[in-house]
């Protein structure tokens, strides 16, 4: 009895604290993975063709996502500080630093999508009807990624103050007409042409380009930060450094570890179309179970954080310990939900007999990984992180996926020739070949420091 005390004794008011933030973040999680599922669904009963060039020249996304979330990282490890110090104009700024990141990156990639969309499918196949298809669901979806750019850091700051219910309705709405016009696009309903998989990014780029003219609205009315556009692009030079300092190890975190990821969908497209249009639904797949304990990693930063700039150091300390068995627990449960569903997954596309039995033995694998994956990403983009120890995670990210992964996953692929489904599983050994030593530094070092100064 004892026993079970201690695995789920957290402070007074702690689970409330933290579902507050979890719920709506879960749900918002649950839509975009549910829109992924969607276009896999949809573009599954098209051709496998469709799937795969769809999944490729997705990886474009991938990474612009893994920009997104590391910038969502370095705002919210010093915004969520500040708001608990209440400080607006610093918050203000902050979002002007993440501007002035994210939106020549996503202008880069879609200019890039835009001018030579060939040569970025490319990087990621040689298989001719595969850049044929993918090229043209790039031209379709280069416009998502600038829309995207100004969207981005927005919804991350808004996050950081606490306003996790806005990001989960633009979410419903725009992601919501993005399946609504992916099966209009994809099959002609209601009149219009089937445009197949350019229906699908033509969607996509739709949905985005209301949830930015969604963000300028509200941006106009809400009431937490200056709305000076010239105050806001106008950095100090003090707060430029402390951003180089505590976030920039994050965002180079983030941006190093999606880079070796997408090493993966590169090595997994040079396997054949089986294995990828295979990948593309278990990746969709697992995303949904897991938005769970991604949504306990994002809200537990935002909490902590905010703690932390109050001063809260001990609540801070108790509170994280809490996270942890909380997120174990739901890692667990999800793992459960993977088995249940491995039966019924394959069936949701029109693939091949090889491609769905990739499926079910992958999705097994999952069930083990995420638990790593989900460990990892709670104690590395949030604890760490809102602590203002991001340095450290980064040095373990990029050893563990650069110096690990990455070669193992090349070596057992094209010097070994292993199977497809082995080199899969060498894959998803990184997250448990870091754990030990996330683990260690949770447990003995001194990852809490409070950043906030005052800023004028």
């Amino acid at each position: 009895m004892k026993k079970l005390k201690t695995i789920t004794s957290a402070r007074p008011g702690f689970y409330r604290q933290l579902f507050v933030l979890v719920l709506p973040i879960v749900l918002q999680n649950l839509i975009t993975s549910a829109v992924s599922m969607a276009d896999v669904v949809m573009l599954g009963r098209t051709t496998q063709t469709y799937l795969s060039a769809s999944s490729l020249a997705g990886q474009v996304q991938f990474l612009l996502n893994v920009v997104y979330f590391g910038l969502n990282s370095a705002i919210t490890i010093m915004a969520s500080q500040y708001w608990g110090k209440g400080d607006a104009k610093t918050i203000a700024k902050i979002f002007g630093i993440g501007l002035y990141i994210c939106v020549p990156i996503s202008a880069f990639a879609a200019v890039f999508a835009l001018v030579s969309p060939r040569t970025l499918i490319g990087i990621w196949t040689n298989v001719p009807e595969l850049i044929d298809a993918g090229s043209v669901y790039l031209r379709f979806v280069a416009l998502s990624y600038f829309f995207a750019g100004f969207s981005q850091p927005y919804l991350a700051v808004m996050k950081s103050c606490e306003r996790v219910k806005l990001s989960t309705v633009i979410s419903f709405i725009t992601l919501g007409l993005n399946v609504i016009l992916n099966a209009v696009l994809i099959f002609g309903l209601f009149g219009m042409p089937a445009m197949g998989i350019a229906g699908a990014a033509l969607a996509t780029s739709i949905s985005r380009g209301c949830e930015l003219a969604i963000c300028a609205g509200d941006f106009l009315h809400q009431k937490i930060m200056p709305r000076s556009i010239a105050n806001m692009l106008r950095i100090p030079g003090i707060l430029l450094k402390d951003f180089c300092r505590y976030s920039l190890p994050a965002f180079i975190n983030d941006m190093m570890w999606g880079l070796a990821f997408n090493m993966n969908s590169i090595i997994m497209g040079h396997l054949g179309s089986d294995i990828v249009a295979a990948n593309s639904v278990v990746t969709v797949a697992r995303e949904l179970v897991t938005t769970v304990g991604f949504g306990i990693s994002s809200a537990s930063s935002i909490m902590l954080g905010k703690e932390i700039g109050e001063n809260l150091t001990a609540t801070a300390r108790s509170d994280a310990s809490s996270v942890m068995r909380t997120a174990f627990i739901a890692s667990l449960l999800q793992g459960i939900i993977l088995i249940a569903v491995t039966p019924i997954v394959p069936e949701f596309a029109k693939v091949s007999s090889t491609a769905k039995y990739y499926m079910k033995v992958m999705l097994i694998i999952s069930c083990v990984y995420q638990i790593g994956q989900i460990m990892n990403t709670v104690m590395i983009a949030s604890l760490f992180r809102c602590g203002g120890d991001s340095r450290y995670g980064m040095i373990l990210d990029i050893c563990t996926m650069w110096l690990w992964a990455v070669p193992a996953g090349l070596i057992s692929a094209f010097v070994l020739n292993l199977p497809p489904l082995i080199v899969y599983a060498v894959m998803c050994t990184d997250e448990f070949v870091k754990m030990p030593f996330a683990l260690h530094h949770y447990k003995h070092a001194d990852w809490i420091r409070n950043l906030t100064r005052d800023i004028e």
